[in-house]
C-alpha cells in the first residue's frame, strides 16, 4: 500500500488503550529507523495505547529483527511491530537482508503466539527512506501502528 494513496480516519481506528504492544527498533539506519518509531508511538498514544503497555528494544540491524521479535512474542503483548531500514547498496547484501528478514518475519506470524507488523522499509535509496518516515510520502511507522491495533484486535 503506498503512503502516497494511504490516508485514515482516525476516528474508525479502533481504542488501543487495553493492549499492549511490542516494537523492536534497528539500529541501523537510526535516523529512518528513530522517525518510524516515533510514528508508530505517536498513533499508538493518539489511540489511547498505556505508556507502559508499550515495550521498546532495540537491535543492531534488520537481520537481527526476527530474533528480537521472537523474543518481544514471549513478552506477553498483543502484537509487536518490526522496525528496520534497509538501503540497496553495490553488493547482494542488501537481497540477502530483504529476503531473510521478511522471511523470518512471516515465519513468526505463522508460529507465534502474536501478529508481527512488517515495518522494515526497503529502498533504493536514503532519499527514499526519508520519503516513507515521515516525509512526502507520510509516515510507515504509523500505518504499522494501525495494523498493529488491527491485527492485535484480531
Amino acid at each position: 500500500m503506498s503512503s502516497a494513496n494511504f490516508s485514515f480516519d482516525i476516528n474508525k481506528i479502533p481504542d488501543a488503550s487495553n493492549l499492549k504492544f511490542g516494537i523492536v527498533v534497528s539500529n541501523w539506519n537510526s535516523k529512518i529507523t528513530n522517525k518510524l518509531m516515533q510514528g508508530s508511538l505517536d498513533l499508538l498514544k493518539l489511540k489511547n495505547a498505556k505508556d507502559d503497555l508499550i515495550q521498546v528494544i532495540n537491535v543492531p540491524g534488520s537481520f537481527e529483527l526476527v530474533y528480537g521479535c521472537k523474543i518481544m512474542q514471549k513478552r506477553n503483548v498483543d502484537a509487536v511491530i518490526a522496525i528496520g531500514s534497509i538501503i540497496r547498496g553495490e553488493t547482494p547484501h542488501f537481497d540477502f537482508v530483504c529476503q531473510s528478514t521478511s522471511q523470518g518475519i512471516k515465519d513468526l506470524n505463522v508460529s507465534g503466539n502474536c501478529p508481527v507488523i512488517f515495518c522494515v522499509l526497503t529502498d533504493d535509496t536514503v532519499q527514499q527512506a526519508i520519503d516513507r518516515s515521515g516525509g512526502k510520502y507520510g509516515n510507515k511507522g504509523a500505518e504499522a501502528a494501525i495494523a498493529a491495533i488491527s491485527m492485535a484486535l484480531i
